[in-house]
């Protein structure tokens, strides 16, 4: 089995660069799952269901969610008929939607897990004991199973890494907007990257208008974020597991350019 794992997509920005990058995604990865984080996906807050759709429509066949899913109102009226999108499983019990959820990929199942930090964030119920109790009650149903750890402190990351290496198949981090380059199969057999990065706009700050951003530094002064627009950039991970021990064989960054992705 082969993931690949779609960073935040923010704004029409982001969602240009998807529509753009998928189908060179699919003919590099013909048999591979596609999964993204959609939270940002509505002009950098939440997610609408026009735009799921639109998504979905592309290629992607599940989305992970996070601190910014509940931002568009309807939200509720659609996501717990979404069997594909999942919210952070460590949300309130009952909250609505899911913490996660399991697809089909020919003739195997992937269990994939969404999880929202609680360093620098909504002080929510514990994803470390949450993960535990998902996987307790899965008892090993499922050999391949994906984490989306949607969290901001990367030491809440790193940890989250190794309290889960061996109990799943790969652990990769969402939030922060900025790909890193500690990509790496655990010693266990879990795939990790602390944060896949971002899809959209690439000149602004995080995918906001830089000038709001570098005002309020500067200031202190209240003042309104608006998504970027303009050029893209594309973060992914793919990752490679075992069909045999679901554990990683590998987990390899994808970085695409707007100004250069085309250009071979």
């Amino acid at each position: 089995m082969k993931i690949v794992f779609i960073g935040d997509i923010v704004g029409s920005v982001g969602r240009k660069a998807l529509k753009s990058i998928m189908p060179r995604l699919k003919q590099a990865h013909p048999h591979a799952v596609f999964i993204a984080n959609g939270e940002n996906a509505a002009a950098g807050k939440g997610i609408t269901s026009a735009i799921a759709k639109e998504i979905y429509e592309m290629g992607i066949q599940a989305l992970t969610m996070g601190n910014h899913t509940w931002d568009q109102k309807e939200i509720f009226d659609f996501i717990d008929r979404d069997e594909k999108m999942v919210r952070p499983a460590n949300f309130p019990p009952g909250t609505p939607g899911r913490g996660h959820t399991v697809i089909k990929v020919k003739d195997q199942e992937l269990l994939i897990i969404n999880l929202q930090g609680r360093t620098f964030l909504p002080p929510i119920d514990c994803p470390f004991r949450k993960v535990d109790e998902i996987l307790e009650a899965d008892k090993k149903k499922h050999k391949f199973v994906f984490v989306d750890f949607h969290a901001e402190a990367t030491s809440e990351k790193i940890a989250m890494g190794w309290h889960l290496d061996g109990k799943v198949s790969a652990v990769v981090g969402t939030h922060t907007h900025v790909q890193t380059n500690d990509n790496r199969v655990l010693p266990q057999g879990t795939g990790y990257v602390t944060d896949v990065g971002m899809v959209g706009p690439r000149d602004g700050i995080l995918g906001v208008e830089r000038n709001a951003v570098l005002q309020k530094f500067k200031t202190q002064l209240p003042v309104r974020f608006v998504t970027d627009e303009g050029k893209w950039h594309f973060h992914a991970v793919v990752i490679e597991l075992n069909d045999q021990t679901g554990s990683a064989k590998s987990i390899n960054l994808i970085r695409y350019d707007e100004d250069q992705v085309f250009m071979d």
